[in-house]
Formats: structure tokens, C-alpha cells, sequence
């Protein structure tokens, strides 16, 4: 059975989503329409061309792209200019385009841990701080033949995390009374009849991604027909969410070591460097994209290094004169996107039992080249 291009979607914004992404970001369905089947799913960096030529050629009718196709407000829809030829084509072969952007970049595990992870930073954490996830305090009252059942279930849910703790409730023994109506079938007790139960509180702490999933599992676990439970909006900060990662590096390396750590993840000829090649790393930022205003993020949080791409040439100055190194390997490094989301995205669809597949673009949509 192949997948519908919102059930595509709604697994895709599972990991990155929509809520995650920069104000005024260019993210979503930018071009056609996700009510139809999805055969193949081709997941791309930017959409140019020989990407459409690609989706073409494989029987894709669905692009999941990093880069927008459609930035700025279109003046006109002329299919006599690159763009709109651009356009023309993805229509006529009836192949929608889905941007996810900031938000695969501020997504736990998205593109920036990619980055980390691949040069080797440890326990990262966000380079701007945009967000933190609402917490909730949920209470709920058991019997005691299904406190551990109903625990576990919403544990295993992703409630009762605090910080690395996880598995985190409080449980309290106490007496229950309710008086069930003629029309029920109770649990414990009979109708028209007032009862006492023996009972366990339970309270543990969630975040609002997992608020639904949570609540749901414990209905499903719970034996009442009624489950008499609270859930209160907390003022603590839950998950930091935001832009790039810092951290300290899992083994100190030289600049020039790292450079070449840098160029062989990202895949990359050659990158742009900025301090001495002999310098100790010990801490290191990293930012998909242009990083060239986050250099005082960097500074402020004691970073050695700033990995990131379009580096200007006064913004280097600037860095080398407050002693920040960089490492430039250019905006396409992103490309490591296409084989972590098509393997992300596939292996979710392939557990919901669809036959879509996702397929990594091939086309290097690097416009420069090194001479």
C-alpha cells in the first residue's frame, strides 16, 4: 500500500516540526498538491534541474527538500524564465515540493547534531537558544492492580523526563470513592452503589510534543471507564530548542586536523580556514548554512572554532581578531541531509507498513567550483 503525501508529511514533521522553524521561514508545501499516492519519495538539498530530471527519471512524484523553490513573493508565473520553466516542469510531471528548513535544522537529531556528531562534538547544545517545550505535571489515579501497567505505559511514552533523568514519577497510596451511575459498567463497585478504592496517585512530568501520545496510551492502559486524571502547564523550562550546536570536542584536535575531518563528513574538496592550522581545539560551534552573524554566539560561549559556510571576508576579520578560528566548508555541506532524511523518513514508513519509498538525491547542486 503506498503512502497518501500528508501521511509523508505528518511523519516528516514527527521529527522536524513545522512549529520548530525560524519566523517567517519558507517551509512546507511550496508547489502541487499531497492529496494523491506518494510511489517515491526523492529528498534533495536544493531542487534545480537535473534534481527534477532525477525525480523524473525514478518515478518520484514527491520532493522533500532542504532549500525553498519559491523565497520571495512571484511577481509572475512566466514559463519563459529559468524559474518558471522550473516551475512548468515540476507541474507537468505532477511532482510536489515539501520544504523543511529551519526547523530539520533546530530538530533533536536534525541537521545540526548531524553536524556535530560528524566532527566529533559531545553532549551539544544549541548555539541561540529560540525555544523551550512547554512542560506539563500529569496526575492520575490508579487501582493498585494496574499502577505498575499504567506506569509503565506512560514512561515508556516519553513522560517523566527531567534533564538526562528519565523514568521520573512520584506515587502515592490513598483511597478513592466514586458512585457509578445506572448506566455504567464499572471496574470496581457496582451502580447506584457508593465505593471505596484502594487506589495510587501517580505524578510524573511531559513535554508538549509527547502530551498526546502520553494521554493516550495511559487511557488505553487504565481499567476505568472514567479515568479521573490532571494535567497542569508548568513554568519550569523544558527542552531547549535552537539554532546550531556547541560543545567540547570528544578528543582536543589541531585546526588543521580538523579541517580534515570537516572536509571528508561534509564531503567537500577544500574549505576556508581561518587561524593558526597548529591551534588546540578543545570547544567547537557548528551552524548549517550561512553562519556569518552567529561568530559573537560562538565567542560569548567560548567556542575555539566556528564551523559553518558563506563566511564574508570582514566577518573573518572579525573572528580572527577576536580569536575565533573558522572553518568554511561552504553551504552545500548541508547535502548531508539527503542521506540522513531519506534513511529517517524510509525507515518510518517502512514501520507503517507503506510501500513508498525514499531515495537520497545524486545531482551535486554545488555552484562552485574549486580551480
Amino acid at each position: 500500500m503506498l503512502a497518501k503525501g500528508q501521511t509523508v508529511i505528518q511523519l516528516m514533521e514527527k521529527f522536524a516540526p513545522k512549529a520548530l522553524a525560524v519566523e517567517n521561514d519558507k517551509i512546507g508545501l511550496q508547489l502541487g498538491t499531497l492529496n494523491k499516492e506518494i510511489t517515491k519519495v526523492l529528498v534533495a538539498l536544493d531542487v534545480t534541474d537535473e534534481v527534477v530530471d532525477e525525480a523524473i527519471a525514478i518515478g518520484a512524484n514527491l520532493i522533500v527538500a532542504h532549500h525553498a523553490i519559491i523565497f520571495r513573493p512571484l511577481a509572475h508565473l512566466r514559463t519563459d524564465t529559468p524559474m518558471g520553466a522550473l516551475y512548468e516542469k515540476l507541474i507537468k510531471h505532477d511532482i510536489a515540493v515539501y520544504i523543511s528548513h529551519t526547523n530539520l535544522d533546530v530538530a533533536e537529531g536534525g541537521m545540526n547534531d548531524w553536524m556535530a556528531s560528524l566532527v566529533g562534538i559531545v553532549e551539544p547544545k544549541p548555539l541561540e537558544e529560540l525555544q523551550n517545550e512547554k512542560l506539563y505535571k500529569l496526575v492520575v489515579y490508579v487501582p493498585k492492580s494496574h499502577h505498575q501497567s499504567v506506569l509503565d505505559a506512560i514512561l515508556a511514552a516519553g513522560a517523566g523526563t527531567i534533564g538526562e533523568y528519565s523514568h521520573c514519577s512520584f506515587n502515592t497510596e490513598g483511597t478513592g470513592t466514586f458512585l457509578p451511575g445506572q448506566q455504567t459498567d464499572p471496574y470496581l463497585g457496582s451502580p447506584g452503589k457508593l465505593e471505596r478504592a484502594e487506589e495510587i496517585r501517580i505524578e510524573t512530568v511531559l513535554g508538549e510534543s509527547r502530551r498526546s501520545k502520553v494521554i493516550q496510551v495511559m487511557l488505553k492502559a487504565h481499567p476505568y471507564e472514567e479515568v479521573a486524571y490532571d494535567l497542569y502547564a508548568l513554568e519550569q523550562k523544558g527542552k531547549s530548542f535552537g539554532l546550531g550546536r556547541i560543545g567540547r570536542l570528544a578528543q582536543p584536535k589541531t585546526l588543521a586536523e580538523l579541517t580534515e575531518i570537516v572536509k571528508q563528513g561534509f564531503d567537500v574538496p577544500a574549505a576556508r580556514v581561518v587561524g593558526d592550522p597548529g591551534r588546540l581545539v578543545k570547544k567547537a560551534a557548528v551552524l548549517g548554512g550561512s553562519g556569518s552573524r552567529y561568530i559573537h554566539h560562538a565567542i560569548r560561549q567560548g567556542a575555539d572554532v566556528l564551523i559553518t559556510g558563506d563566511i564574508d571576508y570582514h566577518t573573518a576579520h572579525d573572528a580572527r581578531m577576536a580569536g575565533l578560528s573558522i572553518i568554511d566548508p561552504g553551504h552545500n555541506s548541508e547535502k548531508i541531509m539527503k542521506r540522513e532524511v531519506a534513511q529517517l523518513l524510509g525507515s518510518m514508513l517502512t514501520e507503517s507498513g507503506s510501500e513508498t519509498t525514499v531515495h537520497a538525491s545524486e545531482p551535486n547542486t554545488e555552484p562552485f567550483r574549486f580551480v
